[in-house]
């Protein structure tokens, strides 16, 4: 019985390279019928993988018409996706019998299911991940290109943008730091997007804190809650902020304005339902403030009983 070629591999490219169509090439001439499996990563839309299925399988079909085209997810156990990927090639024929390709960073390594794997040499020194890096920036004047870019984003799940917000607490909580934006009339909390650098959110708070209100001595990130912000630039949005605010004592340091804040001030927390009724506190953080007097009146209340 001869062999069904079985080319594993994920084609992140806009287009296929030299090195893409040799693999190809090479076992369209050693194997009549010719098989892609597709990795599909769990992640929708990203820089390292920013080729749905259905646009890399018209890729490849657009090179060659005949080969058969299947996608399959990937997985966190090695073992489970060496299983799928038998199941899924003995299940859809389970008459046939097949060789297991890959090259370069391919899935060897990581493969120990019952199949027969080749490693194919490498031609020439082509990285997906250059090229897509070299072009992320091209625009083209095409309906093509920008039906594409219509269709990336209209595939991307909605997303929540977690930022941060502090409340630092001075006098035994009797007075809080606010700050404005520059230009802005109503004070804020600061705070800030959370950055994929940060260990936790506790950390994005401290981070966030120090670049908005100068070298600041404080005391531990405490949690107060999380609310959904009414952030104009996402009003129209299908995409929302997120936030999750904290407090913190005050221990030390000046407060100096910084980053996104024009100004700085301490305020009496007494004063702050006052201060949202005469417009000077930014509409999408009352939230916060009733938030923060209801802990803060709590955390009286726990330390007179």
């Amino acid at each position: 019985m001869k062999t069904t070629g079985v080319i594993i591999a994920r084609f992140q490219t806009p287009y296929l390279h030299e090195g893409h169509q040799y693999l190809v090439n090479e076992i369209r001439a050693k194997h009549n019928k010719v098989i892609i499996i597709l990795g599909v990563s769990p992640v929708k839309g990203s820089r390292r993988n920013p080729f749905d299925y259905y646009t890399r399988e018209k890729l490849l079909k657009h090179f060659a018409p005949e080969l058969l085209v299947l996608p399959l997810s990937d997985h966190p156990d090695d073992a489970m996706w060496s299983e799928h990927l038998d199941g899924l090639l003995t299940g859809s024929f389970p008459q046939e019998s097949f060789v297991l390709y890959g090259s370069r960073d391919c899935f060897i390594p990581y493969y120990s299911g019952h199949l027969p794997v080749v490693a194919l040499p490498e031609l020439g020194d082509h990285s997906a991940t250059a090229i897509r890096d070299a072009n992320a920036d091209k625009v083209l004047d095409s309906v093509d290109f920008r039906m594409g870019i219509n269709y990336a984003y209209h595939n991307m799940y909605e997303k929540v943008y977690p930022t941060v917000d502090i409340a630092v607490l001075r006098n035994n909580e009797t007075e809080v730091l606010l700050g404005k934006k520059h230009g802005v009339a109503q004070w804020r909390f600061p705070g800030g997007f959370a950055n994929p650098a940060d260990a936790c959110y506790e950390d994005a708070a401290a981070r966030e804190l120090q670049e908005e209100c100068g070298e600041l001595i404080t005391g531990p990130m405490q949690y107060v809650g999380s609310a959904r912000i009414d952030d104009w630039r996402y009003r129209s949005e299908a995409d929302k902020i997120m936030t999750l605010f904290f407090k913190t004592d005050f221990v030390g340091g000046e407060a100096k304005a910084n980053d996104d804040l024009g100004e700085v001030a301490w305020f009496p927390v007494a004063s702050l339902q006052h201060m949202i009724e005469e417009n000077t506190i930014a509409a999408e953080h009352h939230v916060l403030v009733n938030m923060l007097v209801k802990n803060v009146r709590l955390s009286a209340q726990t330390i007179e009983q």
